[in-house]
């Protein structure tokens, strides 16, 4: 019997992660790798040693790479790692996710846990939750909507910005991998997301409650302030915080313009305006709408953005009243109405 109620939570909602979205059957390997540098790591390790008793696991602090690069390599296709760590685990120069999916290995990855304070666990671990008939359906309805649409607004604390584009075919983050080639990622899941076929027609006026900062925290601000966009670039901030222009100066130093390009549909509906991570990684996937700032943006190549020179890609937060496609309402008061 589990007494910790936020033991509990987690045990149920990493339940449905393992079983429902990555589907992982009963009596498949599995390897824990974590470590114990944060309160909500050394949570999540022990919500999953309720659900998978009998997992191999291993103390990322304690454990020779070559240890763990073994232990991997003696994982069959399919099985399942799961990654609990405080930071971001790295064997070599990348993050050892890429690794895993080389070798056809399903993972579940829960990175930078010590970004979160000890108020936020709650909110985290109810983010884990997955609906499978919330996500699959509005999911594609969303995506299919947006793959044929020719004008997208965005309205906004009584301002409005207009996409008058074709967009780029929309990427799913819903928790269903079939037909994909790699199962699993990153969790919390819940995300669609796009950019314009012409960054250039995209302008108007949007207000912004909340931007990533340097070190990848969400900084929130109480009285959400104006972006004013035009020919799809951010053209002014005239009340923004000063850490916010600090930003812009960062980016137009590198890339001589802010550009506007993601234009992300988050889908969970346990972060919201008021319930909040301070992990940029897993608050884009709140019941909203996100954009990113700069030019980098590796899934969508455009002519003149060339990958090696753009470097900024910067999540900005929308106060969205509503949200419409090709004239149909698609989200409207928190929620999405398709």
């Amino acid at each position: 019997m589990i007494i910790d109620p936020l033991l509990s939570i987690a045990v149920k909602n990493l339940r449905e992660c393992v079983t429902l979205a990555v589907g992982v059957p009963p009596g498949q390997s599995t390897l824990l790798i974590y470590d114990e540098q944060s309160p909500l790591s050394m949570l999540i390790t022990a919500a999953y040693r309720h659900i998978l008793p009998e997992a191999a696991e291993l103390n990322f602090d304690r454990t020779p790479a070559e240890e763990i690069l073994k232990a991997i390599s003696l994982l069959a296709p399919n099985d399942l790692v799961i990654l609990v760590q405080s930071t971001s685990f790295r064997l070599n120069k990348f993050r050892i996710r890429i690794d895993l999916f080389n070798r056809s290995l399903k993972v579940i990855e829960h990175p930078h846990l010590a970004r979160m304070r000890e108020e936020e666990f709650k909110t985290y671990l109810a983010a884990l939750a997955y609906d499978p008939g919330y996500y699959r359906s509005v999911g594609p309805a969303l995506k299919a909507r947006i793959d044929r649409a020719r004008q997208i607004k965005l309205f906004s604390g009584g301002d409005l910005l207009s996409y008058d584009s074709e967009f780029e075919t929309a990427k799913l983050n819903i928790g269903d991998y079939r037909g994909m080639k790699n199962t699993g990622g990153q969790f919390p899941i819940g995300e669609v997301f796009s950019e314009p076929k012409e960054i250039t027609q995209v302008n108007g006026r949007v207000r912004l409650f909340a931007f990533g900062n340097k070190d990848f925290s969400v900084c929130f601000e109480e009285k959400p302030f104006l972006a004013i966009i035009e020919n799809g670039i951010l053209a002014d901030a005239p009340d923004a915080p000063e850490a916010f222009h600090r930003i812009l100066d960062d980016i137009r130093a590198e890339e001589k313009k802010v550009w506007l390009r993601e234009l992300g549909f988050g889908l969970n509906r346990a972060l919201t305006l008021n319930d909040r991570v301070t992990d940029i990684g897993a608050y884009e996937r709140m019941c909203g709408i996100h954009l990113s700032l700069g030019a980098k943006h590796a899934l969508y190549p455009k002519p003149g953005f060339i990958p090696k020179k753009t470097k900024f890609h910067v999540d900005v937060f929308v106060v969205t009243d509503q949200v419409e496609i090709d004239g149909e309402t698609v989200f409207k008061q928190d929620r999405y109405l398709i």
